[in-house]
């Protein structure tokens, strides 16, 4: 009913769609329930760094107008493509309308959620003229190089390139526009940090925020024993606790870590992305002669 899309064009592709266990038992096992010493190990390696590295080279030209028109980082935008497709290596196998029909009929825990997403899925189809069957994503139902959600592709997908489509497929100007476009639409503030790493007094007890805004003043985190190891701005921020390789981990997160949750919930994928991005712009070092 919401997008006037009549109930026999819905049953009929309804009836082509197929359920598919391995996509109940990939979305039950997700990476992101892993500690951070095992998490972090299977997206920063020296193989997606170089990658990165090689690739922002390649398309730095277009990174950095879409840099310079939204203030999203060329490196933040080129972590999000390592992280999620290895740079367009990986963009999923499973059909679209299998995976959101087997989530959102077969998934009670969040099939309100994938319900939607599969309204969506035939508005995209109709406005973007995709053929419904034919779309592949991940398991999740997610596409493209930057594995946009229906909705996300239908709210925040951009024609980086004038061309009249938004081809989140293999069109990369459309994929650098419409990741920053994300970005922007979430609340990512130009010039501001991400992340930054708090050392923990002595007598601090823990604390864990019960979400992951970024609400807390640093003379708050201060007075519950976490303090910023570098001079920031004084913005808000809140307080990510990890499992590091080397023990406890404590990091101070800003505005900026809260919009690239809006990508992914977990702080874990956030600090990936951030620590990627960080990689791949660092200065390499010049062989000795």
């Amino acid at each position: 009913k919401k997008y006037t899309i009549p109930e026999s064009e819905i049953r009929a592709t309804l009836n082509q769609a197929q359920y598919k266990q391995n996509i109940i038992d990939a979305i039950t096992r997700p990476a992101e329930a892993k500690p951070w010493k095992a998490y972090r190990p299977i997206f920063i390696t020296e193989a997606r760094i170089n990658n990165g590295r090689k690739f922002m080279a390649e398309h730095r030209a277009e990174l950095q107008r879409v840099q310079d028109r939204t203030g999203v980082p060329a490196e933040i935008i080129v972590a999000i493509i390592g992280v999620e497709t290895s740079y367009g290596g990986n963009m999923g196998s499973f059909k679209v309308l299998d995976a959101l029909y087997t989530l959102g009929f077969y998934y009670p825990k969040r099939e309100a959620f994938f319900s939607s997403e599969l309204a969506h899925l035939f508005e995209l189809s109709r406005v973007e003229q995709f053929d419904i069957h034919q779309l592949k994503g991940s398991y999740a139902g997610a596409m493209g190089w930057g594995q946009f959600m229906p909705s996300s592709y239908l709210n925040y997908a951009q024609d980086g390139n004038g061309d009249g489509r938004r081809n989140l497929f293999n069109n990369l100007d459309d994929v650098f526009s419409s990741v920053a476009n994300y970005f922007v639409g979430h609340g990512w503030k130009k010039g501001e940090p991400v992340f930054v790493r708090a050392s923990m007094d002595a007598n601090a007890l823990p604390f864990v925020p019960d979400n992951l805004e970024a609400k807390y003043s640093l003379a708050d985190l201060a007075a519950k024993g976490y303090r910023p190891v570098e001079t920031v701005p004084n913005l808000p921020a809140t307080l990510l606790t990890f499992d590091g390789a080397e023990g406890t981990e404590h990091w101070i997160g800003f505005k900026n870590f809260y919009v690239i949750t809006r990508y992914n919930r977990s702080p874990l994928y956030a600090m990936s992305v951030y620590q990627l991005a960080q990689a791949i712009a660092a200065p390499q070092a010049t062989p000795a002669q």
